[in-house]
């Protein structure tokens, strides 16, 4: 079960890390939304912190 949760989590964060970029780099200084931005970043950070200790259970490392 953990390979299939290290990569199904890490790819939801890598595709919400990729929003987070492709929002900072189209939208204008005056359109950008903090909330918007910590948002996405924070449900990036917790989906890519949960994918990599799944990665770390599925290759055996037990922390």
């Amino acid at each position: 079960m953990y390979p299939t949760l290290s990569v199904v989590t890490l790819a939801i964060g890598l595709v919400i890390t990729a929003f987070f970029f492709i929002y900072e780099a189209t939208s204008s200084r005056k359109n950008r939304s903090l909330g918007k931005e910590l948002a996405a970043a924070a449900v990036a950070s917790v989906f890519l912190g949960f994918g990599s200790l799944f990665l770390l259970l599925a290759s055996g490392v037990y922390v």
